[in-house]
């Protein structure tokens, strides 16, 4: 019997962990926590709240990139995930058919009553690379249009859909593309009607920078594109399963039917990675169209039990604790207590999202006392003053936040769903604590954003 033992494994290299990530992995990863103060040693979760050694919770508004849409370690996934490897299910035989992921599959369409079928891979840049590939296939068309500053994925073909030239430099060739302006309706009809359009991909609300599309934008989209007979690609990986106050954010438009929908992140309920791509019927059955075409799209690890079990407890749970009521009402209460500072600090210019995904703006202020401190970052690199907030948030106020995007003046709220006036209240405190010392002329505060514009420039 073998005598490998986890926890007396982490006991004894746990505190390792930055050295083995320095050699073995992304070594830029550990130099950037190591640079920002971000290198903290947490010990446990649970909820909305890590323990570092020393027993101080913080309150996590990160949730993972989303991936935590119930918190960390809810009971009910667990015990889920017990369940279902205590059955010794025989699981990826390959040729069989079992109940999960029919089950899943069931209860995701559920919410998308105009969807027939859905395909399980393993990320949301696998779902997105499906949604390409059977659009492409559905239509018999190479291009692919998305907006300008999305983000769907890094993978080859995802990226061939990725707003921003930083990720995509130095992998080319991609797959045929064209970027429009989000909430250009012009644009895009002169694409479509170049008759070489595949589909159009749109995430409601771009991650990058929290931008809804505008009111009305995707429903008249839709109707280019079905009129072009080209389809409409929802990525919802990270808005998706109530993050906006609906199950899927395409729902805050009345009339908008994607014809394929991608899924990722909270539908794991933190365990097991799983993606899901929703769509119609035809097009599953464009793809799927004979025996011999039976494994031409697939994934080794797709639909397994372990991620099917934490599915359907995540879809359970979300249900029973009424999550997406939660995710509206609280999303509200917080967007609108800070909508209440804009006037009270003239460096926030803007708050803006839907549920709970907040954008928390910052800009150039209008005394001359703040000017030339904003203008001396500014010419260091755009972004360090909404960095210069997110670090205090951590170091004074134990609130894990993000920066929404590089060079960008902005703040990400993503927390877990399940987070309710307590936390609100307490993001709050701390927000104001440190937006007054940034307008008070903090010195701690500015001296930071000093090393920091320091470091920007030595790396030019």
């Amino acid at each position: 019997m073998s005598g490998f033992d986890l926890t007396e494994l982490l006991a004894e290299r746990g505190a390792e962990r930055y050295d083995l990530h320095s050699r073995y992995l992304n070594h830029q990863l550990p130099r950037m926590l190591h640079t920002i103060g971000f290198d903290k040693v947490y010990e446990r979760a649970e909820g909305a709240y890590f323990w570092d050694r020393e027993g101080h919770d913080y309150l996590d508004m990160l949730a993972g990139f989303g991936v935590m849409g119930l918190g960390r370690h809810h009971p009910v996934v667990r015990q889920a995930l017990h369940d279902v490897l205590d059955a010794q299910l025989p699981d990826l035989t390959r040729f069989d058919c079992p109940p999960l992921p029919g089950l899943l599959a069931e209860r995701l369409l559920g919410h998308a009553p105009h969807l027939d079928r859905v395909f399980f891979g393993n990320s949301g840049t696998e779902a997105v690379e499906t949604a390409l590939k059977f659009a492409r296939y559905a239509t018999g068309r190479p291009r692919v249009l998305y907006c300008t500053h999305a983000f769907h994925g890094l993978t080859t073909g995802s990226l061939s859909v990725n707003g921003e030239d930083g990720f995509r430099d130095g992998f080319a060739p991609l797959l045929p593309d064209t970027a429009v302006e989000m909430g250009d309706l012009e644009a895009l009809e002169r694409e479509v009607r170049r008759g070489d359009v595949a589909a159009f991909v749109v995430e409601p609300i771009q991650g990058k920078g929290v931008h809804p599309t505008p009111p009305g934008f995707l429903r008249a989209a839709q109707e280019v594109l079905h009129r072009h007979k080209a389809l409409l690609i929802a990525d919802e990986v990270q808005t998706g399963l109530g993050r906006t106050g609906d199950f899927f954010a395409y729902q805050h438009e009345d009339g908008v039917e994607p014809d394929l929908v991608c899924v990722a992140k909270a539908l794991s309920g933190g365990y097991v990675p799983v993606g899901a791509t929703l769509g119609k019927d035809w097009i599953f059955k464009k793809v799927y169209s004979s025996m011999d075409r039976v494994l031409v799209h697939s994934a080794s690890f797709g639909a397994n039990a372990q991620a099917m079990a934490a599915g359907l407890a995540v879809l359970a749970v979300m249900a029973d604790e009424e999550i997406v009521a939660n995710a509206r009402h609280t999303g509200e209460l917080l967007r609108s207590r800070l909508a209440g500072l804009v006037d009270r600090y003239e460096l926030l210019h803007d708050v803006r999202g839907r549920g709970l995904m907040i954008g928390i703006e910052f800009g150039r202020p209008a005394s001359l006392r703040l000017r030339g401190r904003w203008t001396m970052l500014q010419a260091a690199r755009k972004g360090l003053f909404a960095q210069m907030v997110v670090v205090p948030l951590l170091q004074r106020h134990r609130i894990l936040t993000q920066v929404s995007g590089d060079h960008l003046e902005v703040i990400k709220l993503i927390p877990p769903l399940i987070i309710g006036e307590r936390e609100v209240d307490r993001f709050m405190t701390a927000f104001t604590a440190v937006m007054d010392d940034a307008h008070n002329g903090g010195g701690l505060m500015w001296h930071f954003g000093r090393t920091l514009a320091k470091q920007a420039l030595s790396v030019r």
